[in-house]
């Protein structure tokens, strides 16, 4: 049995998010289908993090193992071929090192918000960002951010189905940064919850409407309560970067 470590870009708009369902295609389902086209065998794909549907990635990395091992260019290769035409791609495959695992041993997963901030709504970045007309202070959303980075307990900022044991996450880094027409919102931990950059972003969008203040989103923070939280941002505008091992 030979592991494989895979890293995939994927345009999550057709897919009902990262995880094989009964209510439509995964992405999951698709790599796994396209594996068992060229190999014969039915395997498990795990992946660094269960993208929800519509969200996106650069930089997701998974493995599958393998009863018949093959060279890894030769992986790579054959799933392009038998993913298409859905919009998944393998960038790169190796053989993984012993005990790897695609979740469990990641140490740094980057995230990325996208919010497309002026009149005219998109027509080539259509379910690729998060279209706001109203002018966004991103200056005044930086500084809430600030706020939000380091070891706290984001009940707050926690969808209601999360699974995780703990809502307490380090926030290592959290930016704002305008590019033109463009704010992105960059996260980066170990670990998020669920929904947790999406809730995150939907509030700095308040603050950067000037409708709530930097001191709304610390209380906010501090009442551990998601009632106490902004809205959740769409998942179109998120993208799972990288993930560090």
């Amino acid at each position: 049995m030979a592991r494989y470590r895979l890293l995939l870009e994927y345009d999550g708009t057709p897919f009902v998010g990262w995880q094989r369902q009964g209510n439509g295609l995964s992405i999951q389902a698709a790599l796994e289908d396209a594996v068992l086209a060229f190999t014969g065998e039915r395997v498990r794909a795990v992946a660094a993090g269960r993208t929800d549907a519509g969200v996106h990635a650069l930089g997701q990395v998974v493995h599958l193992d393998l009863a018949q091992p093959r060279p890894a260019t030769m992986i790579r290769r054959a799933l392009n071929y038998h993913l298409k035409p859905a919009p998944i791609v393998v960038l790169a495959a190796e053989e993984a090192a012993p005990g790897f695992h695609a979740r469990f041993s990641a140490t740094r997963r980057e995230y990325r918000y996208r919010i497309l901030n002026r009149v005219a709504p998109p027509a080539l970045l259509r379910n690729r960002v998060w279209f706001v007309a109203r002018k966004l202070n991103a200056a005044a959303m930086r500084r809430a951010a600030v706020l939000l980075v380091g070891r706290h307990d984001f009940t707050s900022f926690r969808a209601a189905s999360c699974q995780a044991s703990s809502p307490i996450k380090t926030l290592d880094a959290l930016t704002v940064a305008r590019r033109g027409e463009e704010i992105v919102v960059s996260a980066t931990a170990r670990s998020f919850l669920h929904h947790q950059v999406r809730n995150i972003v939907g509030t700095l969008k308040l603050v950067g409407e000037g409708k709530w203040s930097a001191e709304q989103v610390a209380a906010a923070l501090a009442a551990r309560d998601r009632a106490a939280g902004g809205p959740t941002a769409p998942p179109h505008g998120l993208y799972l970067v990288r993930v560090g091992y």
